[in-house]
């Protein structure tokens, strides 16, 4: 009993280590948590770490798409009470024997992220909704979960969610486009039709690509798919007075969204501005806490 207690605040222990180490934003907010949806809160996020790096940690696509089917199948051994011998998987099986987390919200997390890994890196999105489609079901989906573990059932919370996840998705794959470009992704998260509209798309053998002949252009691209990022962080401040308030901080992440929104603002759009990349989403460390802790007190 005594070996399997220290081997579970060990593999949440790792859980913590994962989301500060890489995504530190997020990990920032988690801390302004309640302690009844602050455990479950690092296990969603560690597994979103595990599933949104597999790709960018492997050395060939194939092994990659491998990580992912592996987390598909050890959801499936999670719920059948199967023994893994994983850190993130041994902590987020405590967090669904606790809170009954829905393995269907789980499942469409690492589904998304399957569907988008088997993608052709010059198959290009058609619209800005197939992006807002992959951010619900991905950052949406856990804030979701985050407010099932505490316990907390309101329609109003859920949209504001819906929106704030959208709002936080979109904007981070903006700030990932210079990373996917030095992989050759070819800028796979900019729409055809935003791309085309700004005489970034061209077409090449039979096929479509984005080339960056015109930073004005990829400007212009990036600032039509913020504008909507920005607008669902409006209607989620709509509904802000609708929400429980004992789950307000589980959408902090509305937070960080706002930041780089602003942060794209300052260097006018332009992602490969080196502004973006200090400090947290290119703010201050201290500014971005104090911001985020006043909110919190809010």
């Amino acid at each position: 009993m005594k070996a399997a207690s220290s081997s579970l605040r060990a593999a949440f222990s790792h859980c913590v280590l994962q989301v500060r180490s890489y995504d530190y934003h997020h990990y920032l907010c988690l801390l302004e948590l309640p302690a009844n949806m602050r455990k479950a809160a690092f296990a969603l996020r560690a597994f979103n770490v595990e599933t949104a790096r597999a790709m960018d940690v492997a050395s060939d696509p194939k092994i990659g798409l491998m990580r992912l089917l592996w987390w598909e199948e050890a959801i499936d051994k999670i719920y059948a009470n199967k023994l893994i011998e994983h850190p993130t998987a041994q902590a987020l099986s405590s967090v669904i024997s606790e809170s009954k987390i829905s393995k269907a919200w789980l499942k469409r997390v690492v589904n998304a992220r399957i569907n988008d890994a088997n993608r052709d890196v010059i198959d290009l999105p058609e619209s800005i909704e197939e992006l807002e489609k992959y951010a619900e079901d991905t950052a949406s989906t856990l804030l979701y979960m985050t407010l099932q573990a505490g316990g907390i059932k309101s329609t109003a919370v859920d949209h504001a969610a819906s929106h704030v996840g959208k709002a936080s998705g979109l904007l981070l794959l903006l700030k990932s486009l210079p990373y996917h470009a030095s992989r050759n992704r070819h800028f796979s998260y900019i729409p055809a039709k935003v791309a085309a509209k700004h005489g970034l798309l061209v077409k090449e053998g039979g096929r479509s690509e984005i080339r960056l002949d015109s930073r004005e252009g990829l400007c212009d691209a990036v600032f039509e798919m913020a504008s909507v990022a920005n607008a669902h962080l409006v209607k989620a401040r709509e509904l802000a007075n609708s929400v429980p308030v004992e789950a307000r901080k589980a959408l902090l992440p509305a937070v960080p969204a706002q930041v780089l929104l602003d942060s794209l603002s300052k260097v006018q759009f332009d992602v490969f501005d080196s502004r973006l990349a200090r400090g947290v989403l290119g703010k201050p460390p201290l500014w971005f806490q104090l911001k985020l802790k006043w909110y919190s007190w809010r």
